[in-house]
């Protein structure tokens, strides 16, 4: 009896020693569970974070102003691209034609514009002989006149002198005669001036006519200039360049195939600049502000954080901009959290590592609210 007296105090030792480890290690699990708690809460006061989040970038399509078919293609996928470079050359062969001919037309044009020219001199040479040959009528008239006025003078007293018989016969019939002539002069000349006057008024329309020929003749040459600088810029278009110095990507375009005018044929995603769109849940959005601090981390980097601030927010859910944005009016409606685009940029654009990102790379944001 004795000797199975100590196994027993072990016995009731053991189960003590088990509650005290238990009770030690519930207490830790409480405390530590507080802590984390404490924490997280904490923590969630002074930031936002969230893993809908994606690097996006300025993406150029490539689209031709013309329809025609692809003789070159001078890029491949994933290819760099400085801004002006041929990205691919299209058949110019009927494009040249319409430019001679576009030449050719305005060449007609510029030689009707010549002969315009000198029939207007023409016209108004013959124009001034007009004027000054009724200017020599208006002269003859009035010398004629003289002479009607001074025959009418020696006729009218060569009357009173053959009533006396002062004169004889012969002498009155002749400064008859004389009057008459004179009268009859008189009457051409003032015939010839209606003529001449009238001839001028026909030189001078024709000269009118051929002003406005020339009028139309500048024009038509305008037209064709025109049609030239037209022609020569559809020319140009077969020549397709690069928007802006970046990577081409997703080249799938052969020698040989057709080109529809404004088809999207494939990208350059610029390099210039790269920032982050999160999608944060409205529920997130009442403390943040433009300016906040931001902490970034991207999937493809891991353990490196980017420095960046809070830049813009969107102007409307990103359920808005969608194909078919729900209608909650329907009567189907079922309440769902919305998420607000906003776009983050990076503060060190000098980072190597910015460089080497990637439109669509998935990131991790934590924005700070203080």
């Amino acid at each position: 009896m004795e000797a199975n007296t100590p196994t027993k105090a072990a016995t009731t030792e053991a189960p003590k020693k088990s509650s005290k480890t238990f009770v030690i290690v519930l207490i830790l699990l409480v405390v530590v569970g507080g802590w984390f708690g404490i924490s997280k809460y904490t923590y969630a006061q002074h930031h936002v974070e969230t893993d809908d989040a994606q690097v996006e970038a300025n993406i150029s399509p490539v689209i031709p102003r013309i329809s025609g078919y692809v003789t070159k293609v001078l890029v491949k996928d994933n290819q760099r691209v400085k801004k002006g470079d041929t990205l691919l050359v299209l058949d110019d062969r009927e494009l040249k034609i319409k430019v001679e001919q576009a030449k050719s037309a305005l060449a007609t044009a510029q030689a009707n514009i010549g002969a315009a020219e000198a029939s207007v001199s023409t016209a108004n040479a013959n124009t001034t002989s007009s004027r000054a040959s009724v200017g020599t009528i208006d002269a003859q008239i009035e010398t004629a006149k003289v002479n009607v006025w001074r025959t009418t003078q020696d006729y009218d007293r060569y009357a009173n002198l053959i009533k006396d018989h002062t004169i004889t016969q012969q002498q009155y019939e002749q400064q008859l005669a004389a009057k008459q002539t004179a009268e009859r002069q008189l009457q051409v000349l003032v015939e010839q001036r209606k003529q001449a006057l009238s001839q001028t008024e026909a030189v001078a329309t024709q000269s009118h006519g051929s002003t406005q020929q020339v009028s139309i003749a500048n024009a038509a040459i305008k037209q064709r200039q025109v049609d030239v600088e037209d022609a020569q810029l559809q020319l140009s278009y077969t020549v397709v360049t690069a928007p802006a110095n970046g990577m081409v990507s997703k080249v799938n375009v052969e020698a040989g195939q057709y080109l529809n005018a404004g088809q999207s044929l494939f990208s350059v995603v610029l390099n210039n600049d790269v920032w982050i769109v999160a999608n944060f849940k409205e529920t997130q959005f009442e403390k943040m502000r433009v300016g906040q601090k931001v902490e970034i981390q991207i999937d493809a980097f891991p353990g490196h954080k980017f420095e960046a601030q809070l830049s813009s927010f969107a102007a409307a859910t990103g359920a808005r901009f969608a194909l078919l944005p729900p209608d909650n009016s329907s009567g189907n409606f079922v309440k769902v959290v919305q998420r607000l685009p906003i776009k983050i940029e990076f503060k060190e654009t000098s980072d190597t590592l910015i460089k080497q990102l990637r439109a669509g790379m998935n990131a991790t944001v934590d924005v700070h609210l203080d």
